[in-house]
């Protein structure tokens, strides 16, 4: 909460209370990084700046062979080249959703999975026992 009372002062002060709507001023306020700057941009401002990569989007890029990369700004780019620039904000809303309601850390939902013909990781989770099973 330090942090959000610090970056409201900020936007009150500097910014007539207009939340920034670039990633650099949004990047300039307190606590705020990449990620929620790409957040905001995409879903205040309708700006596909970049992908939002989070714990979910992460996981997911990895599973689905997209990166293989560890670090959150690598990962990012691996993905903004292969989906196009127009989808960037949808598609971390997909990768978001789909790792909170499908494929979890431990024992993803191999079964309900809406694209397990296409992940490389699933077929290896249900042989070995660390997915739930297919119907």
């Amino acid at each position: 909460t330090k942090s959000i009372r610090a970056a409201m002062r900020v936007i009150a002060e500097e910014h007539n209370g207009k939340v920034p709507d670039t990633m650099e001023k949004l990047r300039e306020l307190p606590g705020v990084g990449r990620k929620t700057a790409n957040v905001v941009l995409g879903n205040a401002f309708n700006k596909n700046e970049g992908i939002v990569v989070d714990t979910h989007v992460t996981r997911l890029s990895q599973r689905l062979g997209l990166t293989k990369q560890k670090d959150a700004e690598k990962i990012e780019r691996d993905l903004m080249k292969l989906v196009p620039r127009e989808h960037w904000t949808d598609w971390s809303h997909w990768l978001i959703w789909h790792g909170r309601r499908r494929c979890y850390a431990r024992k993803p939902d191999c079964s309900r999975c809406e694209v397990f013909q296409l992940c490389p990781s699933g077929k290896v989770f249900l042989r070995t026992g660390q997915a739930q099973k297919r119907d």
